[in-house]
């Protein structure tokens, strides 16, 4: 048995804090104590409690003054767009046709979707996100090499091949056929290996036909405890022009809702112009928006309306994530610096308590993953991070004025990057440390 105790600053979320003042909606302890066994919590509490329950001679990691957090979430982004981040276009569609289906058609090449897999997880290590819900390509190529490497790293994911077989390039199309098969093969050869679940992805109404909606409805009968993840209501002329493929349907939302895709393991990315009628649905199927913000501004989409959609009669049920590569950054502390600015620009207020609680606990939720992920509480996995809120001399300059938590938390959101993650636990093994020494020795090596 592998036992590490880990001593630092704790913080984990129990509930959504209802304002900065909710101290009962979190764990906070100055100098905490985080016990782990094979990879998982087995008590987490004042440090001089925690270090009586653990054996005599455990290996002890002292993480002081740092922050110790549950490893943060990533609820939507693209695995083959890495290459993809930073393209400039005008919207949505001109990005998706001029940049991105010309690079995810790369991926049916094994050797490239296994060389892109490496880094795309090497930059959620640096970046200090232990779980990512992944769009993979059209290719069952790409969805291995995906989960392939989600395996070596034992790292808790979520991914799929997408399903699109209209209004893309002849090389990214497949079939109503081929895409059921082919998300049944991976779906026998990956769920549940290791820490892998498969999620049914048709990429969006716009690429699928109704045979092929037919076909991802058919699978989510036949894998009604897999998740679902696709996109709705990003663009105004994505809306438009979705509607007009789909006639029959009242709205969007309800083109889904027609085949069954809504239910609380249903994730829709962006959702920002929902109708009232939409967000009922939403709601009443406990269906998920996730708000991407840097990719939302990036692509000129709109203002997610996230503290309007919480708090009505019938809140909706909301994730954050990146949306690389539409999105600008891997990290999710600019993710939720972006989330502020759009919610002061929509007259709100998005304090960073509610920040920390939606990348880890919040997101969790979401995924209906909170007994295994997302917080603190023993019997769950030990996926960490590890903050420094003086990574940098600009962010140690500011630090020195700071005098509660939440303003720290605020320093950290506002001008933390992977230089803030001073360490990424996956199972209670130390990656970031790991991916440090591998790129020294890469550093080291002679010129030839």
């Amino acid at each position: 048995m592998t036992i590490t105790l880990l001593r630092g600053r704790l913080l984990s979320f129990h509930r959504a804090p209802l304002s900065l003042a909710d101290s009962q909606s979190y764990l906070y302890e100055e100098d905490g104590g985080l016990l782990i066994e094979d990879g998982l919590i087995a008590a987490a509490g004042p440090y001089a409690d925690v270090k009586t329950k653990a054996a005599e001679g455990t290996a002890e990691i002292d993480h002081r003054p740092h922050l110790i957090l549950p490893g943060l979430i990533d609820m939507h982004l693209h695995f083959p767009q890495m290459q993809v981040i930073a393209s400039y276009a005008a919207n949505l569609l001109e990005w998706l046709n001029t940049y991105t289906f010309p690079e995810e058609c790369r991926f049916v090449e094994s050797a490239h979707a296994e060389r892109i897999a490496t880094h795309f997880y090497d930059e959620l290590i640096r970046h200090g996100t232990t779980t990512a819900v992944a769009y993979c390509s059209v290719h069952k190529t790409s969805a291995d090499a995906f989960f392939a490497e989600a395996m070596k790293r034992n790292m808790r994911m979520v991914g799929g091949k997408v399903m699109m077989d209209r209004n893309a390039p002849q090389g990214l199309l497949d079939t109503p056929e081929m895409g059921y098969d082919e998300t049944r093969h991976v779906i026998a050869d990956w769920h549940g290996k290791g820490r892998n679940h498969v999620a049914i992805t048709p990429r969006f109404a716009i690429t699928s036909t109704p045979a092929q909606m037919e076909a991802t409805a058919a699978l989510a009968r036949e894998f009604p405890d897999l998740h679902i993840q696709t996109h709705l209501s990003e663009n105004h002329d994505e809306i438009k022009y979705t509607c007009e493929l789909y006639p029959d349907a009242i709205d969007y939302t309800d083109i889904y809702a027609r085949y069954g895709l809504l239910g609380p393991k249903s994730l829709f990315g962006h959702a920002i112009h929902l109708s009232e009628r939409e967000a009922d649905v939403m709601s009443e199927t406990g269906s998920v928006a996730i708000h991407c913000p840097t990719s939302n501004l990036f692509l000129g989409s709109g203002l997610f309306p996230l503290k309007a959609l919480a708090r009505r009669e019938k809140p909706v049920r909301i994730g954050v994530a990146t949306d690389i590569g539409g999105g600008s950054s891997y990290s999710m502390l600019k993710t939720m610096d972006e989330a502020y600015k759009i919610q002061q620009l929509l007259g709100e207020r998005l304090n960073p308590l509610e920040s920390y609680y939606l990348m880890t606990r919040g997101n969790a939720e979401a995924l209906s993953l909170t007994d295994r992920i997302g917080t603190l509480d023993p019997g769950t996995e030990a996926d960490l991070v590890v903050l420094d809120a003086a990574a940098t001399p600009a962010m140690a300059l500011k630090l020195e004025t700071v005098k509660t938590l939440s303003e720290e938390l605020f320093l950290l959101q506002t001008m933390g990057d992977d230089r803030a993650v001073a360490e990424t636990y996956v199972a209670g093994v130390a990656l970031k440390k790991t991916l440090r020494a591998n790129l020294q020795k890469s550093a080291d090596l002679p010129i030839v």
